[in-house]
């Protein structure tokens, strides 16, 4: 029976934010360890999920170290870093041998000590294990995937969509040609290649025609005609993080075993096809002022259904503060009832409210960043309409299955708005931000979330209206020239002026 060692390492790192990414940070959304790793995952949508069950059908003794994945933020601590792929080095040391490794990564961690998070993690393990152990790793679609990491990892799988509902797939495909590679039918070898740019493919979305599916589409064309090829993955990068091999690339896996295949002309092929397509969007964010007013014609026009808004500036998912109340405020100033607003990351107010209790008034200091480049927190009159546990089961298309704890929350009524109060940050992607404090978002008129494109694979059904409103006030906004990146190489679109 073949004895697999599997480990989840997870973080999209932003490396403008000023929240360090430590051990906390990890315990707050998901760290475990040993047989507490397949408790947690078995039936999950998820690629762990999905190791679980090829495990069972390729009659694998499945070795569980650590599974640990942080809210995206600012740079994962050293001690952190080391504390986790410490434990996987150790169980590879202590408990094989081992047949191969499944890893399930993001591709963009950026460490205190080291730019390629990824990269490391893997050199680690090839310093312990060898060069010939076959290492299968499942990456984002928003990987800024190097060089080494192709290197280093015997087969690289990323997902295919955005909102990320095939991370099951993902998993199953990364575990079934690892089987493969056990039983020596194929000798996987990766290939990397990116251009310059930081930012393209349309950030990788998939819910509308466009660049991303078109890109894919050709990937698979060119999968198709070459028999030694075994998996061409699209990665759309992540601009936030300021190192030189940010943005998209194109990974191909190739089997040797299969003969010589061409991987320069497939990777060039497909990156010059980014860089044409690179101006083209499906998704155009407002400014603030637009999109408010947006908001009020939507809200006018006959329909069923939810106006769906996304506060994409502050974005947790990708290391948004997810404090920012420019689009509340303006919301409250423009009198717009009948919102379910989730949700603002506000330790203090929250503290107050659970003082407080159900039903007090308190004037308040809701969200903001006091000091610094963005907007200073609103003082409002809230009603405490409840305070609850944040505990939840993801219901929703993306990571179906899994069990959030978020801390106790609390919901403040402004106006006609009904605002969720957290002390941790999460990206609103599930209906159980709402739901787990009792807001059925189908029963108000307009719902805003804290996310950028995740939002829309559950949320998406209910609207009649989706605006994305890119206020500028956050960590997330899409005007990236604001940011003053100096580690990413350049020329680099669109920082720079670069003819076509």
């Amino acid at each position: 029976m073949p004895r697999i060692l599997t480990a989840a390492f997870k973080h999209e790192t932003n490396t403008f934010s000023p929240l360090p990414t430590d051990l906390a940070a990890y315990k707050a959304r998901s760290l475990r360890y040993g047989a507490d790793v397949p408790a947690y995952f078995t039936g999950t949508a998820t690629e762990m999920g999905a190791f679980i069950d090829a495990a069972r059908h390729h009659g694998w003794d499945l070795v569980h170290s650590v599974a640990g994945d942080a809210t995206p933020s600012g740079k994962v601590t050293r001690v952190a870093f080391e504390h986790i792929v410490g434990n996987i080095e150790e169980v590879l040391r202590t408990q094989g041998p081992f047949d191969a490794v499944l890893l399930c990564l993001h591709g963009a961690m950026v460490a205190e000590h080291v730019d390629d998070g990824e990269g490391e993690i893997l050199r680690r393990l090839r310093a312990v294990a060898g060069d010939a152990l076959p290492i299968g790793i499942t990456l984002d679609l928003h990987a800024n995937v190097t060089d080494t990491m192709a290197a280093l990892a015997t087969v690289i799988v990323s997902y295919r969509t955005y909102p990320h509902i095939d991370q099951y797939d993902t998993g199953k495909r990364c575990a079934d040609l690892i089987a493969r590679t056990i039983a020596g039918d194929i000798d996987p070898v990766c290939v990397a290649a990116r251009g310059a740019m930081i930012d393209a493919v349309d950030h990788g979305r998939t819910t509308a025609p466009g660049p991303m599916l078109e890109t894919l589409a050709a990937a698979d064309a060119l999968c198709a005609q070459e028999p030694g090829v075994l998996d061409i993955g699209i990665n759309a990068g992540f601009p936030w993080a300021d190192i030189e091999t940010a943005g998209p690339s194109v990974v191909v896996v190739i089997d040797r075993k299969a003969g010589a295949v061409d991987t320069a002309s497939i990777t060039q092929t497909l990156l010059q096809q980014i860089w044409r397509d690179r101006h083209r969007t499906t998704v155009e964010p407002l400014p603030l002022a637009r999109g408010v007013a947006a908001i009020q014609a939507a809200l006018a026009s006959p329909g069923a259904g939810i106006v769906l808004v996304a506060d994409c500036a502050d974005n947790p998912g990708g290391g948004g503060l997810e404090s920012s109340v420019a689009l509340l405020g303006a919301m409250v100033d423009a009198g717009i009832d009948s919102v379910a607003f989730g949700m603002l990351c506000d330790p203090a107010t929250l503290q107050a409210s659970i003082d407080a209790g159900p039903g007090a008034r308190l004037a308040v200091q809701l969200g903001g960043t006091p000091g610094g480049p963005f907007k200073g927190p609103l003082a409002l009159n809230a009603q405490v309409l409840s305070v609850q546990p944040g505990r939840f089961t993801f219901t929703g298309p993306m990571s179906r299955g899994i069990a959030l704890d978020i801390g106790p929350t609390a919901v403040l009524r402004v106006g006609g708005i009904d605002i969720v109060v957290a002390g941790s940050r999460h990206q609103v992607l599930d209906p159980g931000f709402f739901t787990h404090a009792g807001l059925d978002p189908r029963q108000y008129d307009v719902v805003v979330v804290k996310s950028s494109q995740h939002f829309r694979a559950a949320f998406g059904p209910m609207a009649r209206h989706t605006i994305v409103i890119d206020s500028g006030d956050g960590l997330t906004s899409f005007n990236l020239k604001a940011f003053g990146h100096k580690n990413v190489r350049r020329p680099v679109y669109p920082l720079d002026e670069m003819p076509d």
